[in-house]
């Protein structure tokens, strides 16, 4: 398997790769996807290779989606704690991630609260590394899962039109989504109360609506959003119920959307806050695709920066 388009050391956002490169990515997990549909899940890839997981944030899809990428390609995961670390003990991040280095890890993926940690890192360490998350900056493997996702049911994201609804102050999954389908050709409008919109939405490049009966329309993608209280210095809406009334998926609301239109959700989800149970679980829903998704893309970003074939 050859790793032409990637000659990068590191995965540290979309906003730094070009169209190529994107593709190289999703075509290399094209040829992991199917490994989840073999009796014995695992190839010898990246035997003998180590990665490290770093996450100074809660995760479970993010989190258990590397790992399980890294067994499936026998690679040696070794799992980070911050408690009880030397972190703990007053030691800086930097410091920490070098004494990690000296003992010869192929990747570092990390995933912090503060946006261009791993940009940092990357910059001072042999190591490659791979952005989990960053704050509300980036989510680069997220975007790649879903436009992977996109792609099982549609033939290019080239001329469809993705509706991202929801908190979208806060969210790093908008901006990688945004970067990515605009790269690939598809066209984007942003959706949610004024509360959580950014005041340059515009300059994402993207149209924007304050109703989300107005975004739908015409929308071959919807991806909702979760709101991310634990970003916001205060509540930017007066309630879940009311937040669901004015904002919330249902299956009423989908119809205003092209026919056949695909539901997206990075999760967690919210169920009666921003999705409805019946479009959550519904015929329109990718979302457990995505996690699914997300294993064979988590495959090729570490093939692509660990070794496989070059």
């Amino acid at each position: 398997m050859a790793k032409s388009g990637w000659q990068r050391k590191d995965l540290l956002g979309i906003a730094e790769l070009e169209r190529t490169e994107i593709e190289a990515v999703l075509a290399t997990a094209a040829s992991f996807h199917e490994v989840a549909t073999r009796p014995i899940k695992k190839v010898p890839t990246l035997r003998g290779k180590t990665v490290l997981n770093l996450f100074f944030e809660p995760s479970t899809r993010t989190r258990s989606s590397f790992e399980i990428a890294e067994k499936r390609m026998s690679a040696d995961a070794i799992n980070f704690s911050t408690a009880g670390s030397s972190l703990s003990k007053g030691e800086s991040l930097l410091d920490t991630t070098r004494n990690l280095q000296a003992m010869s890890p192929d990747v570092l993926v990390i995933r912090h609260a503060h946006p261009r940690v791993p940009h940092q890192l990357a910059a001072r360490l042999d190591t490659s590394v791979v952005n989990a998350g960053d704050g509300a900056h980036e989510h680069p493997t997220q975007a790649l899962l879903d436009a992977f996702t996109i792609l099982q049911h549609r033939e290019q994201l080239d001329g469809l039109r993705v509706a991202i609804l929801g908190d979208i102050e806060h969210s790093r999954v908008v901006r990688s989504n945004v970067l990515l389908l605009r790269k690939m050709g598809a066209s984007v409008v942003i959706g949610g109360p004024y509360t959580m919109m950014p005041r340059s939405a515009e300059a994402l490049g993207v149209d924007v609506a304050y109703s989300i009966d107005e975004a739908l329309e015409g929308a071959d993608v919807v991806m909702m959003l979760r709101v991310q209280t634990e970003r916001q210095s205060r509540m930017s809406i007066p309630s879940a119920d009311e937040y669901f009334a004015l904002f919330g998926l249902d299956r009423a609301r989908l119809r205003r959307a092209n026919e056949g239109a695909l539901v997206l959700h990075p999760g967690p989800i919210n169920r009666g806050v921003e999705i409805a149970s019946d479009v959550a679980d519904g015929r329109a829903s990718l979302i457990l695709e995505q996690v699914s998704s997300g294993v064979a893309v988590r495959m090729a970003v570490l093939y692509l920066l660990a070794g496989g074939a070059s």
